[in-house]
């Protein structure tokens, strides 16, 4: 079957062709200065274990954020060694169990991925929810697959470019006019799925209707936006290095990227509203050796504490909504997961994309080269 190589907020990955993007790096390290982070101090019985699990992760400073949030305290309340590997990808899930040569426990992926897999056979083992701790929101839940991370696709801009006015959702990204300028989005030369959300909501689509999709009314959306998008980007660098030069004034962006822009002093700023809340999930091969040992870890990580952790470290979202109640309100205004932000945002329809994405790519492809 071809492969499509998938550019995720975490740096490019080959997938298969109807996976759903991940996540965002480079990530902003913790400051030295930053408070200290919460400890889990104890772990219900049922959490603990000998031996050993091996998680497939998308490496990187991710990685070594996950390390510290809940790898190493794992290890310690559980008694179960955590063995990281770098490169998660659900290509390489479905030669494992293809071949009986599983070496992953547990991968990172998306609910895209696990999804769409699953539909072609039997990759993933079921998640045993009776671990699962009763904050995890039943959104985050499926069958296969166990999400412990969320992110979003958002608007951003540069704040010297409109004499102070400030754009707010979509029609406002569309509307050259009152804030003109040339504009970024996303394309599909590495895989990617067009912004079709992005134009229903343009046209004035509401957000909780953008699902199902209206594919003509989408493309007629881009029709009017389309002269004035200089660039449709594949990898997540580009928007910021776009805002940066001031090549463009606004563009579609993944939310852990701007805290890179920021933090070198360039004016840029984030419009939540009616931003993609997408997600990112634990698998569990079918036939992993330790699955037993690889629930306890998902069931760990999606604790309240753990969650806090890692939403400390890096610029993305908590599953477990407890987890709020450890994280400062300085670090809230910057999550897609803060209350505030997350009933901006519009929950992104995977089982939708995972129907329609051939259907949709290939027409946004001729629709480009028309």
């Amino acid at each position: 079957m071809r492969k499509h190589r998938f550019n995720t907020p975490f740096g490019r990955r080959t997938a298969l062709g109807l996976l759903g993007t991940g996540l965002a790096a480079p990530f902003i390290r913790p400051a030295s200065a930053q408070a200290a982070w919460p400890e889990v101090t104890s772990i219900p019985d049922a959490l603990k274990g000998t031996g050993e699990v091996r998680i497939a992760t998308f490496g990187g400073t991710m990685q070594e954020t996950q390390q510290r949030a809940y790898f190493e305290p794992f290890e310690k309340l559980s008694g179960i060694k955590v063995r990281a590997f770098p490169g998660s990808d659900p290509t390489k899930v479905k030669a494992m169990v293809e071949t009986g040569n599983v070496e992953w426990d547990m991968a990172q992926l998306s609910r895209g991925s696990i999804m769409n897999l699953q539909k072609r056979g039997d990759y993933f083992e079921k998640i045993d929810y009776d671990l699962v701790d009763s904050g995890v929101d039943a959104a985050y839940r499926f069958e296969y697959g166990l999400e412990m991370l969320v992110w979003a696709q958002v608007l951003a801009y540069r704040t010297d470019a409109f004499k102070g006015a400030v754009p707010k959702g979509w029609a406002d990204f569309w509307d050259t006019k009152k804030f003109p300028g040339d504009r970024a989005m996303v394309g599909t030369s590495a895989g990617g799925w067009p912004e079709m959300e992005f134009a229903l909501m343009a046209a004035g689509v509401a957000p909780e209707k953008v699902y199902p999709i209206d594919i003509d009314k989408a493309f007629a959306s881009y029709d009017k936006i389309k002269k004035d998008v200089i660039k449709w980007w594949d990898t997540g660098a580009v928007p910021i290095q776009l805002l940066t030069d001031r090549e463009v004034v606004m563009t579609t962006v993944w939310n852990g990227r701007m805290a890179a822009l920021q933090a070198a002093g360039v004016p840029g700023e984030i419009s939540w509203s009616q931003g993609l809340l997408k997600r990112d999930a634990w698998g569990i091969p079918k036939g992993a050796k330790n699955k037993v040992n690889a629930m306890k870890f998902a069931a760990y990580s999606t604790m309240a504490i753990p969650q806090a952790r890692v939403a400390l470290g890096i610029p993305y979202g908590s599953v477990n909504n407890k987890s709020n109640e450890y994280i400062p309100a300085e670090r809230l205004k910057v999550l897609p997961s803060a209350p505030d932000i997350k009933s901006q945002l519009v929950n992104y329809d995977y089982d939708w994309w995972i129907d329609n994405r051939e259907a949709v790519v290939n027409r946004f492809n001729k629709w480009l080269l028309s």
